[in-house]
């Protein structure tokens, strides 16, 4: 409709719109031409002229893409790298996103839980407890975790950190009340640890399903109450004494033994030494009584006497003292070689000599191995 052309209703302008003065707008008109602007864009035709469906197709086109931005926006999830995405349908568990761009029904069916993984979570737990040998220590553990498994996390659980709690302290005592105070005490403190972490992980996937997992867990250094702390350090000075009493003692035994068994290889090998050598010598006087006899065989008289003076020279060679007997006399001569042979003093050497006596005696001795010499020889 042109602007000089007079409109088809009074009272209308050339856009379809009343006046001013008319009233509010017909809601049938408006519904009508809701329905065209539909019908044209989804390429349905209507009965109404077209004159009258000129302008709706463009605004009602921008309404449609409006629509299906926000409906893009509603699918479309995206989920961090530490994060995981639970989605529930109608409320009911359907799946779990990875981290990404993930893609979901609209809100009024699908809702989207989100669940941090990678965050590391720590609880710490103190108590007293009772050991095997029924002695009460206190205790501290340090149990650090995260989330592993989000659907069991969001629903079989209910509240993960009691769960997590209850399920410490049943894992310590456990532990505890099968361990001596002094493996608590003393060394056994990281394996205790490592005892509890497997079970409270026990406990947590295969009893639970909570999807907790256990990163480490940390007992720090066991102590007794404070109304008997006296009474343990007691204790514990008298254990430090102990072992400090063993270790002396196997120091003394490493240094002794190595000594004594050293003695020990020693003396058989002397006694070695000494059995040989007496074989030997057994052996070296048979063979020399064998060859004798062989020689007192065949000269008796001879063999016995050569005997006799081996024997008499192997007595006599070791001192320094002769007896002569005179034959034909009644008396036995002893000559003091000892005290001939030991060099003269310095007194002797200070005194006047005779060397008439140093003479007659040097004739005497002369005269006395002379005298030796001819009675060994036979001569008188």
């Amino acid at each position: 409709m042109g602007w000089n052309e007079p409109p088809e209703n009074k009272g209308q302008d050339p856009w379809g719109n009343r006046g001013r003065g008319e009233g509010p707008p017909d809601l049938d008109d408006i519904v009508r031409k809701m329905q065209e602007g539909f019908s044209g864009i989804f390429g349905r035709k209507t009965s109404a002229p077209k004159k009258e469906r000129k302008g709706f197709p463009f605004s009602w086109l921008i309404v449609v893409i409006v629509l299906v931005l926000l409906l893009l926006v509603d699918i479309t999830y995206l989920v961090d790298q530490q994060e995981r995405g639970v989605v529930l349908r109608f409320g009911r568990y359907e799946k779990t996103l990875q981290p990404g761009l993930n893609f979901v029904l609209p809100s009024l069916i699908d809702r989207v839980i989100t669940v941090n993984v990678g965050q590391v979570r720590s609880i710490t737990h103190k108590a007293s407890m009772l050991t095997q040998d029924e002695n009460i220590v206190d205790v501290e553990v340090a149990v650090q975790w995260r989330i592993n498994e989000p659907a069991d996390f969001i629903f079989n659980v209910k509240d993960p950190a009691l769960t997590l709690r209850q399920v410490t302290e049943s894992a310590v005592r456990a532990v505890i009340g099968q361990s001596q105070l002094d493996y608590v005490l003393t060394e056994g403190r990281s394996e205790i640890a490592q005892q509890q972490q497997e079970l409270m992980q026990k406990i947590l996937v295969d009893d639970y399903q909570s999807g907790i997992l256990i990163v480490t867990v940390e007992m720090q250094p066991a102590k007794p109450p404070e109304d008997v702390k006296a009474a343990f350090d007691d204790a514990i000075k008298a254990r430090e004494d102990e072992q400090r009493l063993v270790n002396e003692a196997e120091a003394y035994r490493n240094d002794i033994l190595p000594r004594a068994r050293g003695a020990a290889a020693r003396v058989r090998e002397e006694a070695n030494a000494y059995k040989a050598s007496v074989i030997a010598k057994s052996e070296g006087d048979a063979a020399r009584f064998d060859q004798l006899l062989t020689e007192y065989e065949q000269a008796p008289e001879i063999t016995r006497k050569r005997l006799y003076l081996e024997s008499i020279e192997s007595v006599m060679s070791g001192t320094n003292k002769v007896l002569l007997d005179a034959e034909g006399g009644n008396s036995l001569m002893y000559l003091p070689l000892d005290k001939l042979m030991q060099p003269r003093t310095s007194s002797s050497m200070s005194l006047p000599r005779d060397r008439s006596s140093d003479s007659a005696g040097s004739q005497s001795v002369n005269d006395i191995a002379e005298r030796v010499g001819n009675r060994a020889r036979g001569v008188r």
